[in-house]
C-alpha cells in the first residue's frame, strides 16, 4: 500500500494506518497515547491503527501492577530484558518473537464487552482467512499479577486448540478508546521459563506468515472498516518529538 494512498471507495469518516517505528518500550507506549489523544485534537480522524515490533527485549507490565517478582528485577539488572509500563491494565507481557498492535477509536461502544468484541472483530477475520479460528476467551479477568497468556478473558483470542494468540487491553480518555495488544508468534522457550516461571505457549502455526504479516492484518483491517477513507502515514517531526518527550513516564520505576 502506497504511502498517503486513499484504499476506501464511499467513505464518511477518516482513519489511518500508521507505519511501523522500531521504538524502545516507553517510546512504543507513548506513541499508543499519542494515537488516543490525537483523537480529540483532531475531529478528521475517527481511527488510528498501527503494527510494531521491539527494539530490544521488553516485558510489559500493566497499569496496575505494583510489586513485581525479584526475578524479573534481577532479569532487568542483568540485562536479558528490560521493563516498561503500560497505560493499560492486565498482567505482564514478553514481546519477543511476537507482534504488537494498536487502535485507536474515537467514540466506541462504551460497554466492555462490547467494545472488545467490535474492535477485535478484524483480527478474528484475519486469523480465519490464514486457516486460523480465533474466538473470544471466557474466562473471567484475573488481578493483574503474572502472565497475561496464562489466561483468557473476553479481551483475549483463543484458537481451537484453547491456546491464547493475541491477548490484549484497554486504556480510556474523554470517552475515546485505545485498545493494543500481542501476537503470540514465535516465543522465545528459554527467556519465557525465566521470567514466568512456566513453558512457554505453543509457537504460531508454520502457515501463518511472519514476514508478511502486518500487510494481510492491513488488508482485513480496512476491510472490516470499510466504511473510513483510509490513509497510510508515517510519524511527522513534530509527533516524534512529543512521543520521546513522553516516553519517560512509561519507565518501569
Amino acid at each position: 500500500m502506497n504511502k498517503g494512498k486513499k484504499i476506501s471507495h464511499e467513505p464518511t469518516q477518516t482513519g489511518q494506518i500508521i507505519n511501523a517505528s522500531l521504538f524502545s518500550g516507553p517510546a512504543q507506549m507513548a506513541c499508543d497515547v499519542l494515537m488516543l489523544e490525537n483523537l480529540k485534537k483532531r475531529a478528521d480522524i475517527s481511527m488510528s491503527v498501527r503494527f510494531y515490533k521491539w527494539k530490544g527485549t521488553w516485558l510489559s507490565i500493566g497499569h496496575n501492577q505494583k510489586k513485581l517478582p525479584q526475578r524479573w528485577i534481577n532479569l532487568a539488572n542483568e540485562k536479558k530484558l528490560k521493563i516498561v509500563r503500560r497505560p493499560t491494565g492486565g498482567s505482564a507481557v514478553l514481546h519477543s518473537g511476537g507482534l504488537t498492535y494498536s487502535l485507536a477509536w474515537q467514540s466506541p461502544p462504551i460497554k466492555r464487552r462490547q467494545s472488545y468484541e467490535e474492535a477485535s472483530q478484524w483480527l478474528i477475520n484475519s486469523f480465519s482467512a490464514l486457516n486460523c479460528p480465533l474466538k473470544f476467551g471466557t474466562e473471567e479477568s484475573i488481578l493483574p499479577t503474572g502472565n497475561c497468556f496464562s489466561s483468557s478473558s473476553i479481551a483475549d483470542l483463543i484458537d481451537n486448540q484453547g491456546n491464547k494468540r493475541i491477548g490484549s487491553a484497554q486504556y480510556w480518555r474523554g470517552g475515546n478508546l485505545l485498545q493494543h495488544g500481542e501476537i503470540l508468534l514465535d516465543p522465545p522457550k528459554e527467556l519465557w521459563r525465566e521470567v514466568f516461571n512456566t513453558p512457554p505457549p505453543q509457537a504460531a502455526p508454520n502457515h501463518i506468515p511472519r514476514n508478511s504479516l502486518i500487510d494481510h492484518l492491513i488488508k482485513h483491517c480496512v476491510s472490516y472498516w470499510s466504511r473510513f477513507k483510509w490513509i497510510q502515514k508515517d510519524l511527522g517531526k513534530n509527533e516524534l518529538a512529543i512521543i520521546y518527550k513522553n516516553s519517560k513516564k512509561y519507565f518501569f520505576n
